[in-house]
């Protein structure tokens, strides 16, 4: 497969060990772009951690882990996903066994740093991954006191769907003399996302998704509501109406997150209905259809949710349900996003 043009621009800039800032969205193949020269950079024979990657969510945690195993199995490289709502023990005896890589949230990792079971004297390369989610989410003296932790003779990485001026404080505070990069998203969206708005009545939504659905059958399709209580109204009538479907929601265990997450990765689900808190940091590659139950709330969470299909070169279909009383909001929208 080709590589992606994140991949093109980076790869070889992070090889040569330079610092970077990357303006990249999900689904651009940024993992691979950080991932390829991290793998060929490490050396597997010390046990002793040797690259971070700070991420924002438990979700990209095990998504961007898993990608290091399957690139690094041949080099034998070892990889550890640090995230809270779980127990410490299994990731202390991960740690305890040795890795090269730790990819992590910011939280966690600081426990474990002040519980003595994660050392990061041999660091010589950082990643901060959807570094504008790390500070929307609150993490910003985290992450700086954990880049004041490794040493400062290190590679720095910043990936963010977004440059603003924040990002660009913490990137040159933290760098030195960062190549800058940056993939055009609205670019990347409006060629590989095909999207439909229909208009409709209120009424008619639970109707017209059925017939979509019926369409779309062996597809995978993930669908937006605003409330936690629209997505459990919605998930009955699909149940009921016995559609392979699940929803995501913040009530949820982390542990069932994680096994809905991987039921609809297999394909047993087909349906995913989540809002939009809970789908932060859903990292799924294969999806072919979003849904727009309810209309976003703004711009960029418009934008977030038309990219969560098209990924990675592959083409996908965006459908916007747009009721009686939404039109001047939609077309607002619309405008701010700049999606045709």
């Amino acid at each position: 497969m080709a590589p992606t043009p994140v991949q093109v621009q980076a790869i070889p800039t992070l090889r040569a060990g330079r610092d970077l800032l990357a303006q990249a969205q999900t689904g651009t193949g940024k993992t691979a772009a950080f991932a390829i020269p991290i793998v060929e950079h490490v050396d597997s024979t010390r046990k002793e951690p040797q690259a971070l990657i700070v991420v924002p969510t438990r979700e990209l945690a095990l998504q961007v882990t898993r990608e290091f195993g399957a690139i690094g199995k041949y080099r034998r490289t070892h990889e550890v996903a640090i995230y809270g709502g779980v127990p410490y023990g299994p990731q202390e005896r991960a740690l305890a066994r040795g890795a090269q890589i730790i990819v992590g949230t910011p939280g966690r990792l600081l426990d474990h740093i002040e519980r003595g079971r994660l050392r990061l004297d041999a660091i010589a390369v950082v990643i901060l991954d959807e570094a504008d989610r790390l500070l929307d989410m609150g993490f910003a003296p985290d992450v700086r006191r954990l880049l004041r932790m490794v040493p400062q003779r290190r590679q720095t990485a910043l990936f963010s769907a977004t440059l603003t001026g924040e990002i660009r404080d913490l990137a040159y505070r933290f760098t030195k003399e960062p190549a800058e990069i940056a993939i055009d998203p609205e670019r990347r969206t409006q060629e590989s996302v095909e999207q439909v708005y229909v208009e409709l009545l209120e009424e008619d939504k639970p109707r017209v998704l059925e017939e979509l659905l019926r369409r779309w059958e062996t597809d995978q399709v993930l669908v937006f509501r605003h409330t936690k209580r629209g997505v459990d109204r919605l998930l009955e009538i699909l149940q009921r109406r016995k559609h392979a479907v699940a929803a995501i929601h913040g009530d949820m265990t982390q542990r069932e997150r994680e096994r809905t997450l991987e039921k609809f990765r297999s394909g047993e689900i087909k349906i995913l209905v989540a809002t939009n808190l809970a789908a932060r940091g859903l990292h799924i590659e294969d999806i072919s259809h979003v849904v727009n139950f309810d209309l976003p709330e703004d711009a960029e969470v418009f934008t977030h949710r038309i990219g969560r299909t098209g990924r990675a070169g592959e083409t996908g279909v965006a459908v916007t349900f747009v009721a009686e009383w939404d039109f001047e909001e939609f077309e607002r929208l619309r405008d701010k996003a700049g999606v045709p």
